[in-house]
């Protein structure tokens, strides 16, 4: 039997958003560490390193997390950014 309100605590939709950023130089293992201990924050999905273009995305719930605040972890983690790159759009709608 389904709870009747289990639809009531989360939002229906998410707005997912993708953001990229290329790197000034690779990432070393302790940056890769503290990327990886930024995966368990409430919002976001996923991400990935590209070694090959140098960039760094993030897919995110834009309901649930703000790009100032992956911004931030960024700089926590010493994660060198060069800049964001564009354009910077939703990725879906669930």
């Amino acid at each position: 039997m389904r709870n009747p309100c289990s639809h009531c605590c989360y939002n229906v939709f998410m707005t997912l958003m993708e953001i990229t950023y290329e790197l000034q130089s690779r990432l070393q293992p302790e940056q890769l560490r503290a990327l990886g201990s930024f995966a368990n924050t409430y919002g976001l999905r996923r991400f990935r390193v590209d070694e090959q273009t140098n960039r760094l995305s993030f897919e995110y719930d834009a309901s649930r997390l703000k790009e100032t605040e992956v911004e931030h972890v960024l700089r926590q983690a010493k994660i060198p950014v060069l800049r964001r790159v564009d354009p910077v759009g939703t990725v879906s709608q669930i």
